[in-house]
């Protein structure tokens, strides 16, 4: 199955499950509850920590839950923050960290490739976790739509559009959808 964020950014292939951490994991708990998947396929937009480039695609199987606060020695956390799917649908090691909040500070965002974390995406922190608690293999397909720096939401806005179909376009080439 074929999930992505939703609001404005659906597509017409895939399930919408709600944006953010917290409307994303009830909405795919509801649906692993009711109507288990396969798999997971999560697609949708990604802001760059500076090593990716606008419209780079990126696939990945790691995820990350990790505040701008951690990287300053500000805050800690008793949960694992740091999740892995074991499927091969993908073989990127990219994480992609997730946060309700989008990051605005470049300069302290680019700490994150210290970690080996290159992009960010509100959701799939919790698309991993739900589905490793549903045992089901799961994956994310992203392309980035700005650089996480103040004017992020404005770049985002800019490029969203042609983003969505670049990303439609790679899954019709990889033979993911039709």
């Amino acid at each position: 199955m074929i999930v992505c964020a939703g609001r404005n950014e659906t597509f017409n292939f895939a399930q919408p499950i709600g944006v953010g951490l917290i409307e994303s994991s009830i909405n795919l708990t509801r649906l692993a509850l009711f109507d288990k998947p396969d798999f997971l396929l999560f697609i949708g937009t990604a802001g760059s920590y500076g090593n990716y480039n606008i419209f780079d695609i990126v696939e990945s199987k790691r995820a990350a839950n990790l505040e701008l606060s951690f990287l300053s020695n500000d805050s800690y956390t008793p949960l694992d923050n740091v999740l892995e799917s074991d499927n091969k649908m993908v073989k990127n090691d990219t994480i992609v960290n997730s946060s309700n909040y989008i990051t605005t500070n470049f300069e302290l965002s680019k700490h994150y490739n210290e970690y080996g974390i290159g992009i960010e995406n509100m959701e799939f922190f919790s698309v991993l976790q739900v589905a490793k608690e549903f045992e089901i293999p799961v994956a994310g397909i992203f392309i980035v739509t700005n650089y996480t720096k103040k004017d992020a939401h404005k770049e985002f806005l800019s490029n969203h559009d042609e983003a969505m179909k670049r990303l439609t376009k790679y899954l019709i080439e990889k033979q993911i959808i039709k």
